[in-house]
């Protein structure tokens, strides 16, 4: 799978061509932003660490003849290893749940939303494609302009597809073809009129 550091320069001319293609037909205006990974989920190697700590002494106080003391240090020793081995990049994001990865990447998006002033424009009409890589997720956000107007579907459909993109390792290709869905149906109901400026940034945001 594609990562942040490994997207090209190329991929990012292909992405700001497709956002100024879009936006070329529409009074709209596409934003688009990559993150790495949403959250460090530093607590979640610490729970499981301590569950598997928790249940250590259960078979040891029935099945060995140890004492007490010598139970405590073995459960300290399997709290340290496992916190150490479930805090490695690869593992962790094994074990945590998709529904918390979920919740991760739609409060990033969110985020990234307000931050990049896309609820500011003249006609409340931006729209923020996101990916998370490391969860895997993508996010689309309509501003309260486009969303009054577009059946919420058509962006759970967009972002479905670009979530496969992302899952087959082609992130520059789903992002251009998630860039022209938006572009289509922002050219459908916001039309480009006389006078439309460009208000936001073309270019691929990396985080």
């Amino acid at each position: 799978m594609a990562t942040v550091a490994k997207v090209s320069e190329e991929e990012r001319l292909r992405v700001r061509q497709a956002v100024a293609l879009a936006e070329a037909n529409t009074s709209g205006e596409i934003f688009t932003v990559v993150a790495e990974e949403c959250d460090d989920y530093r607590f979640v190697p610490l729970f499981w660490a301590t569950c598997l700590a928790l249940i250590t002494p259960l078979p040891l106080i029935y099945l060995t003849p140890w004492s007490a003391s010598l139970i405590w240090l073995v459960q300290i020793l399997v709290f340290a290893v496992a916190a150490l081995v479930l805090s490695q990049a690869v593992v962790r994001r094994l074990v945590v749940p998709a529904s918390m990865k979920a919740e991760a990447a739609k409060a990033r998006a969110a985020e990234q939303f307000l931050a990049h002033g896309l609820h500011t424009t003249e006609a409340r009409t931006g729209v923020l494609i996101f990916v998370a890589l490391a969860e895997r997720r993508a996010e689309i956000i309509a501003d309260e302009g486009i969303a009054a107007k577009v059946d919420a579907m058509i962006w759970q459909n967009a972002m479905e597809r670009l979530t496969s993109a992302i899952r087959a390792g082609r992130l520059a290709d789903g992002l251009v073809a998630a860039v022209g869905d938006a572009g289509a149906v922002l050219a459908q109901h916001f039309p480009r009129r006389a006078g439309d400026r460009n208000e936001l940034p073309d270019d691929l945001v990396l985080l």
